[in-house]
């Protein structure tokens, strides 16, 4: 890697209109598992103007009012101002939801199918997936992407206390940082858009957003008089969130993971319930990871695994920690301790994160990783990868 380079990663508001969708596709999953533990759902949401539209497959003994969830999603977010073309009480909503297909199920339930090689639980999917942590943050995630993501939570939260009138819900925030010795050393540039009202003045919304929102986020030593300031750099942002661009459920798996930085399987996360790899696998990766990481065994490590549909056992896994392993531990040994402590096995992985619980809204919004209280960010295994070490 070079010595010195600019990595820049991105975060999205709660009124994006990608996370609008996800927003509405993970409360539908969280709405039939707290009902039904064993509900499988592939919910995928579109959003545009005043419509929304509900597709994909469930199947589930809850009873849901999907009109309830989605109108209950969109007044969260904050989409409720009298001019609002996009507005929770209005919308109009079409769902097209269907029940799984039995190909699929038969591959993933955990019984004997025609053509199936085991009893066991299998993947829903054939993919690839991808974990990874560092030790550059206290969340063990890279800088960019937390930063940008701290951004964009202290704007929902002026926003929601009410205190800044012009705010409204669509908003996407950008951070460059400068890397030296493979170290964070400054703050190249924010980028913040955020969606207003017509009244308020740019110059009103660009010395607000530097002084309580950037200043108050990202620390001091990291902002220099060279670094650059791009505040609604078109200059107008009223029309906005679906209104302005249409939203789609998983359209956001960068800004959803590590902002570029650790690689990516391809799979969406929101509306998907664990059965389905692409969420609960990049989880268990993220869990993983993490694990290495806060066990000191190295201070950037990625894992990355394979499944295929039906199959109750991963095709491949492997470690990587890019030369920064403790001296005398190759990744080898690392991949090793790993398969020893760890199970992943998709029903171990529901097991070991018990993933079969409504947990899924508090994920949609400023990453699915480096939060607090989800079972993936522990690092109760830490002691026991060191000592799996051989």
């Amino acid at each position: 890697m070079a010595n010195s380079f600019v990595f820049s990663s991105e975060s999205v508001g709660e009124g994006h209109p990608d996370k609008v969708a996800d927003l509405i596709s993970d409360s539908v999953l969280d709405a039939c598992l707290a009902q039904d533990r064993t509900s499988r759902v592939a919910c995928e949401t579109m959003v545009k103007s005043n419509m929304v539209i509900l597709a994909g497959e469930i199947t589930t003994n809850a009873k849901l009012n999907y009109e309830a969830i989605v109108r209950d999603a969109i007044r969260d977010i904050g989409y409720v101002n009298n001019d609002d073309v996009f507005h929770a009480d209005t919308v109009f909503i079409n769902n097209y939801l269907t029940r799984q297909s039995p190909d699929i199920a038969q591959g993933v339930d955990a019984k004997k199918a025609k053509g199936k090689k085991t009893a066991e639980q299998g993947a829903g999917d054939q993919g690839i997936m991808f974990g990874y942590a560092c030790s550059e943050t206290p969340e063990l995630m890279p800088t960019p992407i937390m930063f940008a993501h701290r951004l964009g939570r202290k704007l929902t939260e002026v926003r929601k206390s009410g205190k800044v009138a012009w705010l409204r819900p669509d908003a996407k925030s950008q951070v460059s940082i400068r890397y030296q010795n493979d170290k964070p050393v400054e703050v190249v540039n924010v980028v913040i858009s955020t969606q207003h009202t017509a009244d308020v003045p740019h110059a009103t919304i660009e010395k607000y957003l530097i002084e309580n929102v950037i200043k108050k986020v990202i620390p001091a030593k990291m902002l220099t008089k060279n670094t650059e300031y791009l505040i609604n750099p078109t200059g107008r942002f009223v029309i906005g969130g679906p209104q302005g661009d249409s939203g789609l459920t998983g359209r956001k798996i960068i800004v959803d993971t590590y902002g570029g930085w650790g690689r990516h399987g391809g799979g969406a996360f929101s509306g998907k319930d664990p059965s389905k790899v692409d969420r609960s696998a990049a989880y268990m990766g993220r869990w993983v990871a993490k694990n290495i990481v806060a066990a000191e065994l190295a201070t950037h490590a990625e894992i990355q695994f394979a499944y295929a549909i039906g199959h109750p056992q991963p095709v491949s896994v492997r470690v990587e920690t890019f030369g920064t392993a403790k001296l005398g531990i190759s990744d080898e040994q690392i991949t090793d301790a790993v398969r020893s402590v760890f199970s992943f096995k998709p029903a171990d992985i529901v097991t070991q994160l018990d993933l079969l619980r409504p947990i899924y809204r508090q994920t949609t919004n400023y990453g699915h990783f480096g939060k607090a209280g989800l079972p993936w960010e522990t690092t109760s295994k830490a002691a026991a990868l060191r000592a799996a070490i051989k």
